[in-house]
């Protein structure tokens, strides 16, 4: 039988600034380890810790621009656009632009802050 996911979970995210995550599916808000779905909406000059994540990451940017940094520089990913990020990979998430940015990113297996391995601050 389907399982209908009736509204997200909002979720604590890192950074040097507020950003809104709803997670539709994942570990909290469907129990789902397999993989996790979220609609992220982050500010302008937003960053995240680097991290090294044991999860394949998927992004669709629907608004804006988010900039992944990994070892060999960055990649700008604008509207319309996505990127994989793969598991074993150094990257770090931002906005830079004004206006910051909205995206879904999907992670397979599922996001967890036990395997995002998130750089020391």
């Amino acid at each position: 039988m389907p399982t209908l996911i009736a509204q997200p979970t909002r979720i604590t995210a890192a950074g040097n600034k507020p950003k809104l995550i709803d997670e539709y599916i994942g570990r909290v808000n469907s129990q789902t380890s397999a993989a996790s779905v979220a609609h992220m909406r982050s500010p302008e000059a937003w960053q995240e810790p680097g991290q090294t994540p044991d999860f394949d990451e998927f992004t669709i940017v629907l608004k804006g621009l988010i900039r992944v940094e990994h070892k060999g520089g960055h990649t700008d990913v604008r509207a319309g656009q996505a990127i994989i990020t793969h598991a074993g990979e150094w990257i770090r998430y931002s906005t830079p632009e004004p206006g910051g940015a909205e995206y879904i990113a999907v992670c397979l297996p599922a996001f967890s802050p036990n395997t995002v391995h998130r750089d020391e601050q």
